[in-house]
């Protein structure tokens, strides 16, 4: 079953076929986002997926990141990333034609809870290197 379908910009289909999502800042208790809190959370999230997926190959898309005009703490300037983090498992077909199909495992950020799909996913997103990236496997 598939959660969504994406184009890429180099025209390759992609099924989303699991996807987890977790709040940027959800149980940030003190403090702030800055940009070192900002770094340790998207290693944790690509380590998370890792961790998660280990037989696949995993691809951080790098992430937005936005300076509102807020007076700079202990820590530097606020930096703020997208409200959600993301990690989903994609298919498509293969790269080799003696494969079944392909596979990659994609962490990004979104400003919001929805599934991306279609031309409403994020250009970040839709802009991967499927064929440098994923990897062919059988069935």
């Amino acid at each position: 079953m598939s959660l969504g379908h994406i184009v890429l910009s180099s025209g390759r289909s992609i099924r989303l076929t699991e996807l987890r999502m977790s709040s940027t800042y959800g149980g940030m208790l003190e403090g702030y986002p800055c940009k070192r809190i900002n770094d340790l959370k998207v290693s944790w999230l690509q380590r998370q997926a890792e961790r998660a997926f280990s037989s696949t190959p995993v691809h951080l898309v790098p992430p937005s990141r936005e300076y509102p005009d807020e007076t700079a703490g202990a820590f530097g300037p606020v930096e703020v990333l997208p409200a959600v983090a993301c990690v989903g498992v994609f298919d498509s077909t293969a790269l080799d034609p003696a494969m079944d199909g392909s596979t990659l495992v994609l962490a990004w950020f979104q400003a919001a809870p929805e599934v991306p799909a279609g031309e409403d996913a994020d250009l970040a997103l839709r802009s991967i290197r499927w064929e440098e990236l994923a990897q062919d496997y059988e069935l």
